[in-house]
Parts: C-alpha cells; structure tokens; sequence
C-alpha cells in the first residue's frame, strides 16, 4: 500500500495525542506528501515535526465549518498540488449531550458543525482536486451511528455522525462516474490521550496505530473496488 508521490489531504491534525497526528505520520511512512489541515494553529507544529523527521509535509490552518476559508484551502492546495489523490476528514470531535429533554441545544449545534458540516464543506471544496484523477475519500462515522449502538446521552454526537455516513453514501454514488470511491471508518473509542483522560485507561479502545492502517487501505489500490462502505471498528 505504498502511496509515493501521491497527495494526501488530512484534516483534524492540530492535536498531539490524537488520530489525525498518526494518520499524518502513517501515510507519511508510506510515502504520500501530506497536506495536513487544522483549525488549531498546531498543525504548522505536527506538519514540520514531519518534516525534521524526512517527511513531505505541509500545514494548512484552516476553519473547515468555514465556506470561504476551505474555498481557499482548495486553491492553495490546487497551487501547491495540482490534484489530491485522498482526503482522510478526521476532523470532527464529541461531547455527551445528555438526555434529549434535557439536552443543550448549544452541544447540538457544535456536534453537527464539526463533524458534519466540515465534512461536507470540506468535500465540496476539493471534489474538483479529486476528479482529477479519481481518488479515495475516508470519512469518520462512530458505532453509535450503527444499528443497536449506544445512543443514550449523545444524541447530538450519533445524529452528527449519521449524517456523516450518509453524506460518505451519496458521495460514493454521486462521483463513481468520476473514479472517486468513498467510504468511512466507525470506531468504538479510540485509544488518544484526551479519551484516556475522560475515560480511563481500561476502557474498550482501538488503538489509533489500527484506526490509521485501515484509513490506509481505503486510500490504496488495493481498496480500488469498494465504494459506499462503512468499516466498523470494535
């Protein structure tokens, strides 16, 4: 699953301790040259940590909630690319809502911007960058967006995610003409350090190692025929 050469976009970098710093070192390891995306500012540290390290890596800040600013996120890429091979949307992040009728409308609200809206104005913005060679979209659902998930007490954050796979399905019917295969990866918690902090260390994870080869594989050729699949991990 060698990707030299080819242009990974990956959101939701900024973070140290996080899944999107190991899909940026994994898909680095494996040769892509990584446009690494965050609204954080801590993205331009992980990006040239990736760089002292040998990598080609790039940062772009960038506030994906935002139309104009990932509109000129596709521009600078465009500039600085030509095309993008793949786009891992690992942006995105969760908060317990509580019960819905006692929910905070305000949780509600910052669930469905940062996971669902930067997801799909995210894949507005560089559709055109993919066509060009027809590549592969990773988006990231969750187990409580599955049937007979847990669902009580994050309603917010399963509904978000729901939207999410169904927007990864409609891409993978809407761009099949233009090569582009989209799919999602649906983890139970993964191990990073901020769910180690809120939920301790013994609790049900997958490791971020785990999570970053399968977004790996859904990038590669080897992957070249499946489109519109959701990936649970348990």
């Amino acid at each position: 699953m060698g990707f030299e050469g080819k242009v990974v976009v990956i959101t939701g970098v900024g973070r140290e301790g996080q899944v999107g710093e190991t899909l940026a070192s994994s898909f680095c390891e494996a040769g892509a040259r990584v446009a690494a995306v965050d609204l954080s500012r801590e993205v331009v540290a992980r990006a040239a940590a990736l760089v002292d390290a040998g990598f080609d890596a790039r940062a772009f800040p960038c506030d994906l909630t935002d139309h104009a600013q990932t509109t000129a996120l596709a521009m600078d890429l465009k500039e600085s690319y030509g095309q993008v091979d793949a786009l891992v949307h690992g942006a995105g992040g969760f908060a317990m809502s509580g019960p819905v009728a006692e929910s905070d409308p305000a949780v509600w609200t910052r669930m469905f911007a940062i996971n669902l809206t930067s997801a799909y104005v995210a894949t507005r913005a560089l559709l055109p960058l993919l066509r060009v060679g027809g590549g592969a979209m990773v988006y990231f659902g969750s187990t409580a967006a599955i049937d007979g998930g847990k669902l009580a007490g994050m309603a917010a954050y399963a509904a978000a995610k729901s939207g999410v796979l169904t927007l990864m399905r409609t891409v993978a019917q809407e761009e099949a003409r233009h090569g582009i295969r989209s799919n999602a990866i649906a983890p139970v918690a993964v191990r990073t350090t901020a769910n180690i902090e809120s939920m301790g260390s013994n609790a049900r994870y997958v490791s971020r190692e785990e999570v970053a080869a399968v977004a790996r594989f859904l990038c590669s050729e080897d992957s070249a025929r499946i489109t519109g699949q959701v990936i649970v991990m348990a």
